[in-house]
């Protein structure tokens, strides 16, 4: 689909950053775990905006 010629320009190096950035995001969140008594203090917290 690319070729290595794209990747050597500013748009094929800024989307090699983006796949990188997510990558990292998607394995830092599947790491993080609510604990039990944030997620109690997270239903309990509800703001109507009227």
């Amino acid at each position: 689909m690319y070729n290595r010629r794209f990747f050597q320009t500013k748009l094929g190096q800024a989307a090699l950053a983006s796949i990188a950035a997510m990558a990292a995001f998607v394995a830092l969140s599947a790491q993080m775990q609510a604990t039990p008594a944030y997620a109690a203090v997270a239903q309990h917290e509800v703001v109507e905006l009227a």
